[in-house]
């Protein structure tokens, strides 16, 4: 009877730890995407010519991104956003990176706006992957002349491309240090073996030799500071980490023009 008892225990336990790693893998999904189909502007609503393009990615997914070109620009901002949105929700960075003198290709991931597919970490990859590629052999920009820029979960993203291509530099912004440590964040009390070890920037970072311009701000209500110290710390020279004000979604904006002037110094430093 005490057998039988203990064995009904042990699956009882069992089913319950197996019920909760399923329910995180799936608060995991839902938190890291949050993709918007709908493009509501472009940027010609902020006066800027731009080439709507469409790309193919290595698993034969069609991918949206747009082209803002600069006058006589020296460098091309490889842009990834965040997990939220589309790209019809940058135009105000686009905007900065413009007036900085930069050409600029943005691209939505699959699943986001007019991109195929269904977001996925790998998918993200192949498809940065992809808009390299592009900006190589379509747009016939440099390697040497491209920076690449993630905000956010972007960040991760970009980290990634950067250990497999050749680029000048890359800029990232309230980016975490991997999902784990967010989990962490969230849910002290949860086991690190429950959550997924992606988008890991912190194991990345250290591989690059790249300049390194880290972009975070210390009222970031969603990645704390602390991120952005653990990614710096885990990175070799050249790097830099510049503290801005204001909440994740913002604080570019928030920071006015302390914000702009970091990147223009971070960039007129690059050789």
């Amino acid at each position: 009877m005490l057998n039988k008892l203990m064995l009904r225990v042990i699956i009882y336990i069992i089913l319950g730890i197996v019920s909760l790693a399923i329910y995180v893998k799936y608060l995991e999904q839902r938190n890291l995407f949050f993709p918007f189909r709908e493009i509501n502007y472009t940027p010609q609503e902020i006066g800027l010519s731009y080439e709507d393009i469409y790309f193919a990615t290595q698993d034969n997914k069609k991918i949206n991104g747009w082209f803002i070109p600069s006058k006589n620009a020296k460098y091309a901002i490889l842009f990834f956003h965040g997990n939220a949105g589309n790209i019809s929700h940058r135009l105000d960075k686009i905007k900065i990176f413009h007036d900085l003198g930069l050409n600029i290709f943005i691209i939505d991931y699959r699943g986001y706006g007019n991109s195929e597919g269904k977001p996925s970490e790998t998918g993200f990859y192949l498809d940065a992957r992809a808009s390299y590629g592009y900006l190589i052999d379509k747009l016939k920009i440099k390697p040497s002349s491209i920076i690449l820029y993630g905000e956010s979960l972007g960040g991760a993203v970009a980290f990634e491309l950067a250990t497999q291509v050749d680029v000048l530099a890359i800029i990232t912004e309230e980016t975490f240090s991997s999902v784990r440590d967010v989990a962490k964040d969230i849910y002290p009390f949860l086991p690190s073996f429950f959550v997924g070890d992606k988008f890991n920037s912190v194991s990345r970072i250290g591989k690059l030799t790249i300049p390194k311009l880290i972009v975070h701000s210390k009222d970031d209500e969603m990645i704390p500071f602390k991120h952005a110290q653990k990614l710096y710390e885990s990175a070799k020279d050249p790097k830099m980490l510049v503290a801005i004000s204001g909440s994740h979604n913002s604080a570019f904006l928030d920071s006015g023009k302390d914000y702009k002037n970091h990147i223009r110094e971070f960039i007129e430093g690059l050789k």
